[in-house]
């Protein structure tokens, strides 16, 4: 059985992920559609502390990247659809047909869910909505049930409309076509995606969507257990996960791999032949320093990240401030094939500066001039992606190791 260490783990995994190559080339157009293809599909969020999560993931490979380029891909050429993976996301258009499956389980699943919850009415509000859209065109959630009663508008308060527009955009009666900040614009699907596709558009069957999300989940982690081959796309279980990689193992076309970990634990994992001839693993990832955003593909699955790398991670925007081990909002940094430290950081354009709080390294990484210059260097770009002139350390910023804090 073929057995990758440690180092040769990370390689492939940061290969698929296209963070061993050096950051650089196109970042608009057909370039930066490209690039997404390949990461399968950017996830958004709406937090902007320095930058969006999916800007960041975007600049962090292509430094020219300017948010501006992925609204024209997004809303203008159509070439990016948004739905679901594990949460929010742009997907490239060539997958929407996959996505059949996703929007028919919703639709029973967050139906049964949501009759549940306080959101009583929505279902009443579905054609009042559809017509709605079909004579006036495309609306955000401030534009219908006007005369319903609005709470604060979290996640138990969405008025009835509001709730039945999610679930028409879930289940696929609509599409959203962009985003007014971040608040989002629906439209009638028939109007928008599958014109824009084509008339006779062709649905996959269940088979052939379980065929896909595994084939392609595998193509960009390289190798993968049954679950995080189901995870990646979020819309199988893992029991057709599992039963993918039975069939395929049967048919020689996967084969099992131990994968050892940062620790030195063994996992085992599928994988396609060939893995031991990879091009990946003769080549050393780019030692250029760059931030990541915390939903960074390479970084999503916690767990994963954790195994590869020794890189205990957590969101701590929903933690209150005493109970937090770093910062509210607090970006990992990766130089070459390790995550060399963490920092919390923000961005105040009414000053024109970012400001970095913290900095904390990992595990026992040094941090010696040459990393801090390229900590500074990474800085100076990330600063134009913030929109601000100036980078300011503040005082007591070198906090030591994340370990001690862990």
């Amino acid at each position: 059985m073929l057995r990758l260490d440690n180092a040769q783990a990370r390689r492939v995994f940061l290969d698929r992920h296209r963070l061993a190559e050096v950051p650089q080339g196109g970042a608009s157009g057909n370039d930066l559609l490209s690039l997404i293809e390949s990461l399968g599909f950017v996830q958004l969020d709406s937090i902007n502390t320095v930058a969006r999560a999916h800007d960041l993931i975007l600049f962090a490979r292509r430094p020219r990247y300017r948010p501006a380029a992925l609204k024209t891909l997004y809303e203008k050429q159509r070439a990016l659809f948004e739905h679901w993976t594990h949460d929010a996301a742009v997907i490239p258009m060539a997958f929407y047909p996959q996505w059949h499956l996703r929007r028919k389980r919703d639709a029973e699943r967050l139906r049964r869910r949501w009759q549940k919850d306080r959101r009583a009415g929505f279902e009443a509000q579905f054609q009042v909505i559809l017509d709605q859209i079909k004579s006036e065109g495309p609306v955000c959630s401030g534009d219908v049930g006007k005369d319903e009663t609005r709470g604060s508008g979290g996640w138990w308060d969405w008025h009835p409309s509001k709730t039945a527009l999610e679930y028409l955009w879930r289940s696929g009666a609509l599409c959203v076509v962009g985003r007014d900040g971040f608040k989002k614009r629906y439209d009638l699907t028939e109007r928008v995606l599958e014109k824009h596709l084509c008339d006779d558009l062709h649905v996959p069957d269940e088979a052939e969507t379980v065929d896909w999300c595994c084939a392609q989940a595998l193509a960009r982690l390289g190798f993968a257990t049954h679950g995080e081959l189901a995870a990646f796309w979020a819309h199988i279980t893992p029991a057709e996960a599992r039963q993918w990689c039975q069939r395929e193992l049967a048919a020689g076309r996967l084969e099992q791999v131990e994968i050892i970990g940062a620790d030195g634990s063994v996992k085992l994992a599928f994988a396609r032949p060939g893995l031991d001839e990879d091009p990946a693993l003769g080549v050393a990832p780019t030692n250029r320093l760059r931030i990541l955003s915390p939903f960074d593909p390479a970084l999503r699955d916690r767990k994963r990240a954790e195994r590869l790398f020794g890189f205990t991670y957590r969101i701590e925007v929903f933690v209150p401030e005493p109970q937090r081990s770093f910062g509210y909002y607090v970006f990992p940094i990766l130089q070459g094939d390790q995550i060399v430290g963490r920092t919390d950081m923000k961005a105040f354009r009414d000053q024109n500066v970012l400001r970095v709080k913290a900095l904390w390294s990992e595990g026992k990484v040094r941090w010696g001039k040459a990393r801090q210059a390229a900590l500074e260097a990474e800085l100076e770009r990330v600063k134009r992606l913030a929109g601000v002139e100036q980078v300011v350390f503040e005082d007591g910023w070198m906090r030591g190791s994340a370990l001690h804090h862990l």
